[in-house]
């Protein structure tokens, strides 16, 4: 498909400032910063976590099952809950005002709407961040397993519910990596929490190596 059309690429934050990034986020308030700080944690689609609804939702189990239906690839995707997308999801619960299955996570302003889907890009304006784009955090995940971790590639495109490989390939992977991704989203969201009280970005350090 590259071949025929150029690929777009968005804007995204460079991986070593998503931690300073959050800090600056978790200060704002409403409902479009939560659901930005969600997308993030979970690494996906705008239009994946705008149309969450609670019945997806599995906080026992830690599971977040995305329909088909609303899937780029049009396949069911499970999506491992960190502690901290966990945290946000909680937070959430107890400010419910409609207990259906069907309402959904990030309730927009009219009764019984989703989010708006311009409401997480004009939150990045406001914090004077609008040179970047939601989807561009995908990126940002995709770059941070890429560069600063050795978790495989496939365990990080599965994340990212991309289709690995060609058909055949497809046809013979039954599974969709679900413990290696549970452990790579906890690490993504220690990372994004390591940071100092002021903001300043802590290094992660290996055990049994010095401070700097």
């Amino acid at each position: 498909r590259s071949k025929i059309a150029p690929v777009e690429h968005h804007p995204a934050l460079p991986w070593s400032t998503t931690n300073a990034f959050l800090v600056k986020l978790r200060s704002q308030n409403g409902t479009a910063a939560q659901a930005l700080e969600f997308t993030i944690l979970t690494a996906a689609r705008t239009g994946e976590v705008l149309g969450a609804k609670w019945g997806e939702i599995d906080l026992a189990n830690k599971i977040w099952t995305v329909p088909a239906g609303r899937m780029k690839a049009r396949r069911e995707h499970r999506v491992p809950l960190n502690s901290t997308a966990i945290a946000v999801l909680t937070k959430l619960a107890a400010m419910r005002t409609v207990e259906s299955l069907d309402a959904f996570v990030f309730p927009g302003t009219a009764l019984g709407r989703a989010l708006s889907g311009m409401s997480m890009n004009m939150l990045l304006r406001r914090m004077d961040h609008g040179d970047i784009t939601v989807h561009g955090f995908r990126s940002t995940f995709r770059d941070w397993a890429s560069e600063a971790t050795s978790f495989p590639r496939e365990v990080a495109e599965a994340a990212l519910a991309h289709t690995v490989g060609n058909a055949v390939e497809a046809a013979y992977r039954r599974g969709d990596l679900f413990e290696k991704r549970r452990l790579m989203m906890q690490a993504w969201a220690t990372y994004c929490d390591v940071v100092a009280g002021d903001g300043r970005v802590i290094p992660l350090v290996r055990a049994g190596e010095p401070h700097a």
